[in-house]
C-alpha cells in the first residue's frame, strides 16, 4: 500500500472511531486532525470537505463491514429462520465492531445526516437496501424450501425485524448494557417460530 493510501485509510479509521463515539455533527475537522495527527493540508489533500470524508467512511469502511457482518452471515445456514436469529444474536451479543454504548453506526449516520444531506441518504440507502434485499431473498427461498409458511410477506417480515434491531440498539445505547438486547432476542425467536 502506498503512503498516501495508508494515510487516507488511517484518517478514515480514526475519524470513524471518533464519529462513532461523539456523533458526526459534533466532530469537527480539527478534532479529526488532532486524532489522526495529520496536517490540515494532508486532510484536505485526501478529502474536499468533512462531508466528503463522511461519505468515504460509509463507502470504504461501513459498506464492506456491513456486507461481511450483516449480509454474508444470512446466506450461511440452510434454514433462513435460523440464519436470521443467529445473525441478530451475533450482531447484538458478539460483534466486536459494534459497541453497545454507541449503537449502530449506520443508524447513527441515518438519524444525524439523511434529513439534511441527499448524498448521505443515497449511500446509506444503498447500504441498507443490500441488507433488506438479502433478507427478503432468503425468506423467499425459505418459503420455496418449506422452512417458512408460503403466506408470509417477506418484505413486511424483513422491515419488522430490521426495525426491531435498530430500535433495540438504541435501548442498548441508553442502558450501556447488552442485557437490554435479551428481551428483543427472546421475542424475535418467538416471532420467527410463528413464520413456520
Amino acid at each position: 500500500m502506498k503512503k498516501a493510501e495508508a494515510t487516507r485509510l488511517n484518517i478514515l479509521h480514526k475519524a470513524f472511531e471518533l464519529i462513532y463515539e461523539k456523533g458526526y455533527q459534533t466532530t469537527s475537522v480539527d478534532d479529526i486532525i488532532a486524532t489522526t495527527q495529520v496536517t490540515k493540508g494532508a486532510f484536505y489533500y485526501h478529502f474536499k470537505s468533512k462531508d466528503d470524508m463522511g461519505l468515504a467512511i460509509i463507502n470504504d469502511i461501513l459498506k464492506p463491514t456491513f456486507t461481511n457482518s450483516f449480509v454474508k452471515p444470512l446466506q450461511k445456514e440452510k434454514n433462513p429462520l435460523d440464519s436470521i436469529y443467529t445473525l441478530m444474536y451475533n450482531l447484538l451479543m458478539n460483534n466486536e465492531f459494534l459497541k453497545v454504548e454507541f449503537g449502530c453506526p449506520a443508524s447513527n449516520f441515518t438519524q444525524e445526516m439523511t434529513p439534511w444531506h441527499a448524498n448521505f441518504s443515497k449511500v446509506l440507502d444503498e447500504l441498507t437496501n443490500e441488507w433488506i434485499e438479502t433478507m427478503i431473498a432468503i425468506i423467499e427461498k425459505g418459503k420455496k424450501s418449506e422452512f417458512i409458511n408460503k403466506s408470509v410477506n417477506a418484505k413486511q417480515v424483513t422491515m419488522f425485524i430490521m426495525s426491531g434491531y435498530w430500535g433495540i440498539r438504541n435501548f442498548g445505547k441508553l442502558e450501556n448494557n447488552k442485557n437490554a438486547y435479551l428481551p428483543y432476542l427472546k421475542e424475535l425467536k418467538n416471532y420467527l417460530n410463528t413464520l413456520k
